[in-house]
């Protein structure tokens, strides 16, 4: 089933360098590309918030019938690490006066809450092993 949702983005009221560890990231990027639409919709429930992730940003809502986004995580820069398990920075933009409490409690709710999507998310396709050929070198 499709879901269309419409956010509202209010002005922004300020901005700030942050980093995600890589494992939150990692995930988030690998459950990203197995969503069918493009999106993904992650429930913090401890918080009563929605995350919507898209390739260009993740952006968080209050699910109590608002529709306004609140924090938004912008321009990740995967590329300037130097390995897969090193943190990744990005942006944080705050567009309500509660967005930096909301910052205080997303990242590690975040990622609890993808944990949570991973168990949940069914693959549609088989693994497989693919054998290498064995040479002598």
């Amino acid at each position: 089933m499709i879901v269309e949702e419409t956010f509202y983005r209010p002005p922004e009221l300020s901005r700030e360098p942050r980093t995600l560890p890589a494992e939150t990231y990692n995930l988030a990027h690998l459950l990203l590309k197995r969503a069918a639409t493009g999106c993904l919709f992650v429930p913090l429930r401890g918080m009563q918030f929605l995350a919507v992730l898209d390739a260009e940003e993740f952006i968080f809502v209050d699910r109590e019938g608002r529709r306004m986004i609140e924090l938004a995580w912008q321009h990740f820069a995967p590329q300037a690490r130097r390995a897969l398990d090193e943190p990744v920075s990005y942006e944080a933009v705050y567009y309500s006066p509660a967005g930096a409490e909301v910052m205080r409690r997303a990242q590690g709710e975040f990622h609890k809450a993808l944990r949570e999507v991973e168990q949940k998310t069914v693959l549609h396709t088989p693994a497989r092993v693919i054998k290498l050929a064995s040479g002598s070198h």
